[in-house]
């Protein structure tokens, strides 16, 4: 964490963009704020020591129960709260091996196709601003 003079304090995250052979796009609902409730891909901090890679491989292990391999950066977002700031930096990952089931800080995990990505978006299910980065950077469900 670090904190600019007389600003909130900056927490580094990370998210990992997995998509399936058909396509679709790994995503998790989360369980705990910020987000609570609300479908996003998985992620959290990035803890005392570790590498983006490392974090990443650590919470798609801790939310999904997949290993993933973590690969190139596709993009980074900022998202102020109360009392903070985070900064998350989204990779495109590769899975290993692993059986899915929502874990630790997710409530539900599942693999999006591009029609239920856009029902959660229109019903305001889907963590703010992620449809317009993923847009954005080219990574919406290919099926």
């Amino acid at each position: 964490m670090r904190v600019a003079e007389g600003a909130r304090p900056v927490i580094r995250c990370v998210g990992g963009i997995v998509f399936d052979p058909n396509g679709r796009l790994l995503l998790v609902r989360r369980l705990n704020p910020p987000g609570e409730g609300l479908w996003s891909i998985p992620g959290g901090r990035v803890e005392p020591g570790e590498t983006d890679h490392e974090a990443v491989k650590r919470e798609l292990s801790e939310e999904t129960g997949l290993s993933v391999t973590a690969g190139e950066l596709v993009g980074s977002v900022t998202r102020p709260a109360a009392d903070r700031t985070y900064e998350i930096h989204d990779y495109l990952c590769q899975v290993e091996s692993g059986v899915l089931l929502a874990g630790d800080d997710a409530s539900d995990v599942r693999w999006a196709s591009a029609a239920i990505l856009t029902t959660l978006r229109t019903s305001d299910l889907l963590a703010e601003g992620l449809y317009t980065a993923l847009d954005e950077w080219g990574q919406l469900p290919r099926s």
